[in-house]
């Protein structure tokens, strides 16, 4: 069958919108869908890149790691996709149905592929890898990115009692108690004062939601480890992205002079079954409009320009077939 879709075929240029042969559903679990809207996460950047770690190399591909479509029997859905098959930036795909949620008849599908991934990763973070319980701190690492603004509303949606947002965009930044943030710490090329900052701000944090690694969360646990009032109580961090950089270095002192509980989450850290339980309350949330979001729709046709051009802070594009 052919469709169209956006087709990456080199690691370093833009995917293009043409033509493309789509294989029939293989077995009972495999379902042909109408895609109706597709986020263009950072996610599926870097996986159009080849530089995810979940990356195969193999090309050409259809980019994409989840959507919102409409089954042959007319419903829909919000599905997640799976690497062996097409991806979902194009008009039809196949999807695995054991990776697939029912949707409202009314749901607002632009607005659930915008917001699903950015918010997953907080949302099972503090549901599953270390369930928040009321009243919790939380320091957010990367605030002022979309995941980590999404990640703002999510801690204060669960029961934080408080949540610290810490950046390097000062303009995202101060629109962070907007959203729930209780105190923000602007990251700078000063190590010395922003480690102060942060240790003021977030030293009795109990959880903290790291979506920069690098350089900026080596130098973040020192500085909030130093500052501790009790090194005895646990603080759980949560590594979830490495928009600064892949490794950090880290002394040992920091892991044997207090309860530093060091953790991912992400694809392999938590299963595929896991995040499938918790999608459907994350839907609930954001139908309800107790997460907020801004989409922006793109017709799929234009993705080549959509790919390169810059987003406004907090809005994500949705590619629309």
């Amino acid at each position: 069958m052919e469709i169209r879709t956006a087709v990456v075929s080199s690691f370093d240029k833009p995917p293009r919108y043409e033509p493309f042969n789509l294989p029939a559903p293989s077995d009972e679990d495999q379902a042909l869908v109408d895609v109706l809207a597709v986020g263009l996460h950072p996610r599926v950047r870097t996986g159009a890149s080849g530089s995810h770690y979940t990356s195969t190399g193999k090309l050409p591909m259809v980019p994409g790691v989840d959507g919102v479509g409409r089954g042959e029997d007319g419903r829909l859905l919000y599905f997640v996709a799976d690497d062996d098959l097409v991806g979902p930036m194009a008009t039809r795909t196949v999807i695995d149905r054991r990776r697939s949620i029912p949707l409202p008849d009314d749901a607002d599908v632009v607005k659930i592929a915008a917001a699903m991934n950015p918010a997953m990763s907080s949302w099972v973070a503090l549901r599953r890898r270390v369930p928040i319980e009321t009243g919790q701190s939380v320091l957010i690492l990367g605030a002022t990115g979309n995941a980590g603004q999404m990640a703002v509303q999510v801690a204060k949606r669960l029961g934080a009692g408080r949540v610290v947002g810490a950046g390097r965009d000062r303009a995202r930044l101060a629109a962070l108690p907007g959203i729930g943030a209780d105190s923000t710490v602007a990251l700078t090329d000063d190590a010395d004062a922003t480690a102060a900052a942060l240790a003021d701000a977030a030293a009795e944090v109990d959880l903290v939601l790291d979506y920069l690694w690098g350089r900026p969360a080596g130098d973040a646990i020192m500085a909030l480890l130093r500052a501790r009032a009790d090194r005895g109580r646990a603080l759980n961090w949560i590594q979830i992205g490495a928009v600064a950089g892949p490794t950090i270095e880290l002394p040992s002192v920091a892991l044997r002079s207090a309860n530093l509980r060091l953790q991912g989450n992400g694809q392999g850290a938590v299963s595929t079954r896991t995040y499938l339980e918790e999608l459907p309350a994350l839907v609930e949330e954001i139908e309800s409009g107790g997460l907020a979001v801004t989409a922006r729709p793109v017709p799929l046709a234009e993705v080549e320009t959509a790919w390169t051009a810059s987003e406004a802070p907090g809005v994500r594009t949705v590619l629309v077939p």
